[in-house]
């Protein structure tokens, strides 16, 4: 394959196998070719023929699959220490609780700013190298005023989709309603300048239904979309908190019930489902099908965290979507594009349609499909952001 870095004007990528764009308009397009220009797509059309507007340089893609960079809508990345030990457990037979959040927090409290920020670059980087080109990044692992703030200003070097997750747990030796106050109050004025997003732990042993009500409502308050983590343990209010405040997504939604469900449809709410959490913790997997079926929007994340989904691939996440969760492949890669896109409410990624920032993966293979059918695979061989050539 031959690339070069753009140096200013129009870049001509053809000899496109199969361009999948995320666009319900025009969703696939073989024998494709696709101009970017200024950081964004210009053009797209077929590859022959005479209508190919002229470019400055000219990249040939060899009969390879193109698809957009990928959205990963949730991820827990600004933390310090190792939970090895846990992880074997639980494969040892130990049921996940969210009490193993505590074991990051004390570590993360601990760390110095510099070691915080470069383990976060790190996993950006991984998630670069394989395909995504947008994530968000929460914050969820210093539980104090100052460790929550420091997390965001850190997660806001990596990324403008920052989430003020304060209402992780309720850390030791603090009541559950003073913490409250806490995270509502003096937490959330210092943390707000840094965040685009609230999100609550919506979960027994986390946070109850009024308490996460109240928590997202006071980051609406200031300015902040809402999202929450609901149904992951099990049935609960997260879901219908989510419809009824309006927030962008409502994320883990493996325990639903059918009333769940049909709130989510009517609401436009996106369940965002992440499979990598529960493939390490043994935990049975949400039912994208039902879902779908019902005309709710689903996106795909990682959870990389380093407790329940230490994983930074979004390509292992469609895989197992497609595997263990009843998704078609076309209908995993859209989730885990448009549909992340979705869930953080943006329009200029996660597509390949003209206006959109050109952020584009090329795989070494003739088809999205690849992905799903050969799982574990590297299949990313280039990755563009903004127009720009990154790996």
């Amino acid at each position: 394959m031959t690339s070069d870095a753009p140096a200013g004007g129009a870049t001509l990528f053809e000899d496109i196998g199969l361009l999948y764009t995320a666009d319900p308009e025009r969703e696939e397009i073989a024998d494709a070719a696709l101009i970017v220009e200024d950081g964004v797509v210009a053009w797209i059309g077929p590859s022959s023929g005479q209508n190919v507007p002229a470019a400055d340089r000219r990249i040939g893609v060899e009969g390879r699959a193109v698809i957009p960079g990928f959205v990963d809508s949730h991820a827990h990345l600004v933390f310090a220490g190792d939970r090895t030990a846990e992880f074997a457990a639980r494969m040892e037979g130990l049921p996940y609780s969210a009490g193993g959040i505590r074991t990051t927090v004390a570590a993360t409290r601990e760390a110095a700013d510099a070691a915080l920020a470069a383990n976060a670059g790190a996993l950006v980087a991984e998630m670069l190298a394989q395909g995504t080109t947008t994530v968000e990044i929460k914050s969820g692992y210093g539980l104090t005023v100052e460790d929550e703030r420091r997390s965001l200003e850190i997660a806001g070097r990596f990324t403008a989709e920052t989430t003020y997750l304060g209402a992780h747990v309720v850390p030791p030796g603090v009541s559950a309603d003073d913490y409250v106050s806490m995270v509502t109050g003096p937490m959330l004025q210092a943390c707000a300048p840094y965040a685009r997003w609230v999100d609550v732990f919506c979960e027994r042993g986390a946070f109850d239904g009024d308490q996460s009500r109240e928590i997202l409502a006071a980051g609406i308050g200031a300015g902040l979309g809402a999202r929450i983590h609901a149904g992951q343990l099990g049935e609960g209010p997260g879901v219908r908190i989510a419809c009824e405040l309006g927030a962008a997504s409502a994320d883990h939604c493996t325990h639903l019930t059918d009333a769940d469900v049909a709130a989510l449809a009517d609401s436009g709410v996106v369940a965002t489902l992440l499979p990598g959490a529960e493939f390490s913790t043994r935990s049975p997997y949400p039912d994208a099908r039902r879902l779908l079926d019902a005309g709710v929007s689903v996106a795909l994340a990682t959870d990389c965290n380093p407790g329940s989904s230490f994983t930074s691939s979004m390509p292992f996440c469609v895989a197992l979507a497609v595997r263990e969760m009843r998704m078609s492949p076309k209908e995993a890669v859209y989730a885990a594009t448009a549909g992340g896109a979705r869930a953080l409410r943006r329009t200029d990624v996660g597509v390949l349609r003209v206006g959109a920032r050109a952020d584009l993966v090329i795989l070494s293979a003739p088809s999205y499909v690849h992905l799903a059918y050969r799982p574990g695979v590297p299949l990313v061989d280039q990755v563009w952001k903004d127009g720009a050539r990154v790996v």
